[in-house]
C-alpha cells in the first residue's frame, strides 16, 4: 500500500475551501450559534463520508459513464442552493423573524450535502485518483469514507466557528443584511464550478 498523505492533503484542502457547505456551516454559526449547528455540520459530514464511501464503491464511475444522469445531478443540487442561497440573502438579524427560524436539521444536512456539486465532483475525483491505495472497493470506500468524514467535521466546526465570532462582531439589522447577502452571494457563486 502507498502513502495516503497525498490522499489526506485532497482531502483536507477539498473540505475547508469555500464552498456550499463551509458557507452554509458559516451562516447557522452566525444565525443559531455553534452549539445548534451541530446537527447541520454532523449531518453534512455523515452525507460527504457516506457520498465518498458510494464513490468508492463505483457510483462515480456510473455518473462519469452517463453524463445526463451527472447533468441532473447537479441541475437539482444547483436549484436547490440557490433557493437555499436567496433564503439566506433575504434573512434579516436572529431576532427579526425573516429569516429561518430554526437551524438546518441533521437529516436535511445529510441531504442537502448529496444535492451539492462540489460534493460529488470532490469525492468522485478522490475515487479515480487514489483507487491504488486500496486493495479492493471496499476498502478504498472504507478509506474515502473515514477521511472526508473526519476532515468534514473539522471544517465545518472551524467555519461554523467564524459564524459565530461574526456573529458577535455585528451589531445593528444593517451589519446583518449585509452578512446575510454575502452569505447568499457566496453560497449561490458556490455553484458556478460546478457547470465549467
Amino acid at each position: 500500500m502507498t502513502s495516503i498523505l497525498p490522499l489526506l492533503l485532497f482531502v483536507v484542502i477539498a473540505t475547508v475551501t469555500p464552498g456550499g457547505a463551509t458557507t452554509l456551516a458559516t451562516a447557522s454559526g452566525a444565525r443559531f450559534g455553534f452549539a445548534r449547528s451541530i446537527p447541520l455540520m454532523l449531518g453534512i459530514a455523515i452525507g460527504l463520508a457516506v457520498l465518498a464511501a458510494v464513490a468508492g464503491l463505483g457510483l462515480g464511475g456510473l455518473l462519469l459513464a452517463l453524463p445526463s444522469l451527472q447533468t441532473a445531478v447537479k441541475a437539482v443540487g444547483s436549484a436547490y442552493l440557490l433557493w437555499l442561497a436567496w433564503r439566506i440573502a433575504r434573512s434579516g438579524p436572529p431576532n427579526a423573524g425573516n429569516g429561518p427560524a430554526h437551524p438546518i436539521t441533521l437529516v436535511n444536512g445529510f441531504l442537502l450535502l448529496w444535492l451539492n456539486p462540489k460534493s460529488w465532483a470532490m469525492t468522485i475525483g478522490a475515487a479515480a485518483s487514489f483507487a491504488l491505495l486500496a486493495s479492493s472497493p471496499n476498502r478504498l470506500a472504507l478509506l474515502l469514507s473515514a477521511a472526508f468524514g473526519v476532515a468534514a467535521c473539522v471544517s465545518l466546526a472551524l467555519w461554523c466557528a467564524l459564524g459565530v465570532l461574526l456573529a458577535r462582531l455585528f451589531r445593528t439589522p444593517r451589519h446583518w443584511r449585509i452578512l446575510n447577502l454575502a452569505m447568499g452571494v457566496l453560497l449561490a457563486a458556490s455553484v458556478i464550478p460546478a457547470w465549467r
